[in-house]
């Protein structure tokens, strides 16, 4: 199986919104800091924002927020709403489908298993799974650095 790059994008921008909560960020904010052209994501952060994931808000002071909390957002639904009409293979799809085994062949079948359990996995994680204490990943997200200790001023020499 391969995640279509839509999909992989928009884990990124849902991961990005989740770690800077405490505001709206812009398209262009999500474009630079996830290595995203900003023309592809804005057609994510629309299909995201249709299917209840994200909230977008225009004009001033407006920009894109997280529609629900993040542990109420499952990856395996994000995955599944936007990896619906992507056959995995020929065989699944209803369009262009040449294969002459697909009646009789049983790989179908078992891929259509091994795919209902990938599914059912990431169904159980949570996109506050994926950004929750995740230090390493506020780090590259996050619009302001969370700092615990004030900044140390050098000291001066009279």
């Amino acid at each position: 199986m391969r995640i279509t790059k839509r999909t992989n994008i928009a884990i990124r921008a849902l991961m990005f919104c989740a770690v800077n909560m405490d505001r709206r960020v812009t398209k262009h904010d999500i474009a630079e800091a996830c290595n995203s052209s900003e023309n592809h994501l804005g057609q994510i952060v629309n299909q995201l924002s249709q299917l209840g994931f994200l909230e977008t808000t225009r004009g001033r002071g407006g920009g894109l927020a997280l529609a629900r909390k993040p542990a109420e957002i499952s990856i395996g639904e994000v995955f599944r709403k936007l990896e619906a009409d992507v056959p995995v293979a020929e065989c699944f799809a209803d369009v262009d489908n040449t294969c002459p085994l697909t009646n009789a062949c049983r790989l179908k079948t078992a891929i259509s298993d091994a795919l209902d359990a990938f599914y059912s996995h990431m169904e159980s994680i949570t996109l506050d799974a994926l950004t929750c204490d995740n230090h390493a990943l506020e780090t590259m997200l996050a619009m302001t650095p969370h700092c615990s200790t004030p900044a140390r001023r050098p000291a001066i020499e009279v």
